[in-house]
């Protein structure tokens, strides 16, 4: 089981009440931290403040 707060996590409003096929996202102190939603005690990715401005610019 994990530590983490659960209350944290969030994923997009786009997504359905219903839909675990998600990534649920949190905000760190150095960064952000991604995870599945199917698999709320697997990994998590941690990206710094940089790495994900780029990321979320390059989608844009």
């Amino acid at each position: 089981m994990t530590d983490d707060n659960e209350r944290d996590w969030f994923k997009s409003s786009y997504s359905g009440p219903n839909n675990n096929s998600c990534v649920e996202a949190r905000f760190a102190p150095d960064g952000i931290d991604i995870r599945d939603s199917k698999d709320p005690d697997g990994p998590i990715l941690r990206f710094d403040r940089t790495t994900w401005t780029k990321f979320v610019r390059r989608l844009a």
